[in-house]
């Protein structure tokens, strides 16, 4: 019997229309799908303990080989909301930010964004368990997923990343994206591709089914999220990859 395709994403909101055609496709007798935090995805790829992850772009240049295998993924053209640095005071008053480092991509965009289009020189502080609550006077901090939705009421100044980038660039921006670190069967990188597609046809059951107060899904996913990596994506994507190199 062939070793199955171990194939890994995170379990956020945002990647629930991608998995929900995944989880139903036919490709379940060839893969196992794994859930893991977004910085765990790289290691385990390097490890090859899986094949392919839902990676947050900034690790590719950390994985000898890596290749993009699929049109789709997780990106943003303006407000993607589930991304953003929340404060109580406006940028200008900023001395502190707590990054997350479970993302290494946002921490990258954070610090991008800082010097490039923000222009202003402030301390990063890795964030603690609770650096939500720490939140306060000219300490900010940089908030991902599905907590960043819940906290979008709770602070007077919230900065948009993705936006900040599309000011910046004239870009859309890629947080994450499919990707290998060896070649996979081209029958089953065709399927993959089509399981991703499906699972943006059925938005309203995934909405449904995932009931989430704080945020409408249904303009989270159809407004905020692109899902499909077209070529002004992968343009803002190589010219991120670019700028983190230098």
């Amino acid at each position: 019997m062939e070793a199955k395709i171990k194939v890994a994403a995170v379990s956020y909101l945002n990647t629930k229309p991608l998995l929900y055609g995944i989880e139903r496709s036919s490709l379940r007798d060839q893969m196992e799908l794994v859930l893991e935090y977004p910085a765990q995805l790289a290691q385990s790829l390097n490890e090859n303990k899986i094949d392919l992850a839902l990676l947050p772009v900034a690790a590719m240049q950390f994985i000898p080989g890596a290749r993009i295998v699929s049109d789709y993924g997780i990106a943003a053209d303006g407000n993607v909301v589930s991304v953003a640095l929340f404060s109580q005071l406006p940028i200008s008053e900023i001395t502190d930010v707590y990054l997350d480092y479970q993302s290494r991509t946002s921490v990258r965009l954070t610090r991008l964004l800082f010097a490039e289009y923000w222009k202003r020189d402030v301390n990063f502080l890795p964030a603690p368990v609770d650096y939500i609550d720490n939140i306060s006077g000219t300490r900010a901090a940089v908030i991902i997923g599905d907590r960043a939705l819940q906290q979008l009421h709770n602070f007077p100044y919230v900065y948009d990343l993705s936006d900040a980038w599309k000011s910046l660039t004239g870009l859309p921006f890629v947080f994450a994206a499919w990707v290998a670190n060896k070649e996979l069967p081209a029958e089953f990188v065709s399927e993959f591709n089509k399981a991703n597609a499906e699972g943006l046809h059925h938005l309203d059951e995934i909405v449904a089914a995932n009931p989430f107060p704080a945020y409408d899904l249904k303009v989270y996913y159809t407004d905020n999220i692109h899902y499909y990596l077209d070529e002004s994506k992968k343009k803002g994507l190589n010219l991120f990859l670019e700028k983190i190199r230098e």
